[in-house]
């Protein structure tokens, strides 16, 4: 795959990247492996979206770590949020948040929440959400420390299920027929009503036409919840999830690059830009 053909000349380029099993290492949640190439795509003043199903509060983390100030998307495409000042001119958005603009594409947290009560309710189901669970129990659940752990409750858009097999092919199709939408990330379930990663990459790729001009974009993930995201870019990435294999996605021109999680990713950035990051 590369970047010499007709979105390449004079284009400028605009990176969206998954977070956990991309760009962080999927057991550890460390940047180390990227933090270099990070800092170059961010000297180079290449903007790089985080598209996660990590919360706000996860993600700035991260940002303030790498120096990243550029627009993000949150909780499975729940919300984006712009810093003021970002793009110089007007667009549509439905709240501020301190420094923030907030394009808010699902509902919210509660209300989600409250669907989810009222299920298990009418059914007799236990359903678990980190709004049930400790930090202590989702850190052990998820390998996250304990302080990232309460960040990762700090949840707006969409909540985070911790299904048992037996109830899986019972709870699903109830959380369908109230309205909501799921997705399956690692050993969790996302549910949500109206995020998509898809969408939010989609506005913002207009809001980057209008700032830059011609660009072409890049969009990386290592799961079929980023399928979305990728279907959107140019130039959609693959990476490698642990055990060397691909996740199963259809999608034409899907670049498969080797190299799992955090390795698969500097590959990819490098054969596709001309970013070392050395």
């Amino acid at each position: 795959m590369s970047l010499n053909n007709k979105h390449s000349s004079a284009a400028k380029t605009v990176i969206f990247t998954d977070l956990d099993g991309s760009l962080l290492d999927p057991f550890t949640y460390s940047e180390a492996v990227t933090s270099t190439l990070v800092a170059s795509i961010v000297d180079k003043g290449i903007p790089l979206i985080f598209c996660s199903s990590k919360t706000r509060a996860e993600q700035e983390v991260y940002r303030r770590r790498m120096g990243i100030a550029d627009p993000f998307i949150v909780e499975n495409g729940g919300a984006i949020f712009i810093k003021r000042g970002y793009f110089p001119f007007a667009y549509q958005y439905q709240r501020v948040f301190g420094d923030y603009h907030v394009i808010e594409l699902g509902i919210a947290y509660p209300e989600i929440r409250e669907r989810l009560k009222e299920i298990s309710r009418q059914h007799k189901l236990t359903i678990t959400g980190f709004g049930d669970m400790t930090p202590a129990e989702i850190a052990k659940l998820t390998g996250l420390d304990l302080a990232s752990a309460k960040l990762a409750q700090e949840r707006e858009y969409e909540e985070s299920l911790h299904l048992e097999d037996r109830d899986i092919d019972s709870i699903l199709p109830k959380i369908a027929a109230a309205g909501l939408t799921w997705n399956r990330g690692g050993k969790l379930y996302g549910v949500s009503g109206g995020n998509d990663k898809g969408r939010a990459t989609q506005m913002l790729t207009r809001l980057f036409r209008q700032k830059l001009g011609r660009i072409k974009t890049i969009g990386i993930g290592d799961s079929s919840n980023d399928l979305p995201m990728l279907a959107e870019v140019d130039f959609p990435v693959l990476v490698q999830k642990p055990g060397h294999g691909w996740e199963e996605i259809d999608l034409p021109r899907l670049y498969r690059v080797k190299g799992e999680g955090p390795r698969g990713w500097t590959r990819a950035i490098r054969e596709l830009t001309s970013i070392s990051g050395s």
